[in-house]
């Protein structure tokens, strides 16, 4: 019989077999579909922990005295400095598990029980979504096509780490890539290589940053550029004058919403009358573990969780597929509390997108233009049509594909 990758991992372990403890920690991250793995020493252990839908689970444990060699050997994989271990270190491993490609983020950090290793995975074999599987549906999906099919304009997408951002931004580029357009990405670090984008990799430590690469697209014949972030008035300046001279220009914030990132770009010192001219479309977006359709079970919501809800679509206009009545006597479904073998126990499997999606009207231009507060713009924005972050959730929740809980720990009141 086959040996399994965990027990290979811990006989990796008990025989102090430093190369093949890690790759069997990075093989088990690729078949459980981990983000990231954590190496992380206590008093009297190591763990690894591996994050699996966002949420960190242990995979192992191993002695103290087995650590100093394990960061040794990722600090050589990785390019890093083995004997400095008094500062953070970061590096990238670029290597092979089996016959996939994996690049890893590595980021060490010196703790007061020895180093702790965090290591970003990005499997190549991976192929980014199509438009219509991120979740988007309804009035937000035929926006978001609007949107980038417009030449001209920038389209930002919000939201934590981790929440999909980017992953939405290059299923947009991967439905606009053809050999008629000269796309152009900046990015630290480019996660996906995509054929027929032009990617460049920003290296601040040399002064190449966002800015300094989009000013560099300009010169370069650009249909669509592709930012990574917009951290600054001089990044978003720039992404304004490349809009404003016939280009889309595609990126990500850091807001909690879709009406935040109006407040927080017009913070940054940037002119309502720009603003409201460049920007055609804001994403917030967060990502919610799926229910395990093997073994999720319905759930009657409480009064009070109803009288939350009905307030929650007290302004909604419903979309062409929408369920009038799916809200009256809404049942929505939970976790099973000891899973399956399917979801291996967790109850959960997988994750799905929640999007609010501000398309900039006229009226809601006229408003920003006017100094209306946030909160009205909100109002007027759903009276439009917006489906706000909590209602999408909710709507996939009734329809049995995420929990309440799980949208609520997503979208604070």
């Amino acid at each position: 019989m086959t040996k399994s990758t965990i027990d290979s991992l811990k006989d990796a372990i008990v025989a102090g077999d430093v190369p093949l403890t890690i790759e069997s920690a990075m093989k088990m991250s690729l078949e459980k579909g981990a983000s990231d793995i954590h190496i992380e020493p206590h008093k009297d252990i190591v763990q690894i922990r591996l994050r699996i839908d966002g949420i960190l689970q242990i995979l192992v444990e191993y002695p103290p005295n087995l650590h100093p060699g394990i960061i040794s050997r990722i600090k050589i994989m990785s390019n890093l400095k083995i004997d400095e271990s008094r500062i953070p270190q970061d590096g990238r491993i670029t290597t092979y598990v089996g016959n996939t490609e994996v690049d890893m983020r590595t980021s060490t950090l010196p703790t007061i029980n020895g180093e702790k290793v965090v290591m970003r995975v990005v499997d190549k074999s991976k192929t980014i979504p199509k438009l219509q599987e991120l979740g988007i549906v309804g009035r937000n999906y035929e926006r978001f096509m609007k949107a980038v099919s417009d030449p001209n304009g920038i389209i930002l997408t919000t939201g934590p780490t981790g929440s999909g951002k980017t992953t939405s931004l290059y299923s947009a580029l991967n439905y606009l890539n053809s050999i008629e357009k000269n796309i152009m990405t900046f990015e630290d670090p480019i996660e996906n290589q995509t054929e027929g984008i032009n990617q460049s990799q920003m290296r601040p430590d040399i002064g190449y940053s966002f800015a300094s690469g989009l000013r560099t697209a300009l010169r370069q014949d650009p249909d669509i550029i592709m930012v990574g972030e917009i951290r600054d008035k001089e990044t978003i300046d720039i992404a304004i004058e490349a809009s404003l001279t016939g280009h889309l220009v595609l990126s990500t914030i850091h807001t909690n919403s879709a009406v935040e990132t109006i407040t927080r770009i017009l913070n940054m010192k940037v002119p309502d009358f720009l603003l409201t001219a460049s920007i055609n479309l804001i994403i917030a977006q967060r990502l919610a573990r799926k229910l395990c359709d093997s073994c999720k079970q319905p759930q009657t919501p409480s009064i009070d969780a109803k009288k939350k809800i009905q307030a929650a679509f007290s302004v909604f206009a419903p979309y062409e597929g929408f369920d009038d009545g799916m809200l009256n006597d809404p049942i929505f479904y939970t976790p099973h509390k000891e899973g399956c073998e399917k979801c291996a126990g967790q109850g959960y499997l997988g994750r799905l997108g929640i999007y609010e999606v501000l398309y900039m009207s006229e009226e809601i231009k006229k408003s920003i233009l006017a100094g209306t507060p946030s909160f009205e713009i909100q109002k007027l924005a759903q009276e439009e049509g917006m489906i706000t972050l909590e209602q999408d959730g909710l709507i996939k929740a009734v329809k049995g594909e995420t929990s309440l809980e799980e949208v609520y720990k997503l979208v604070k009141d």
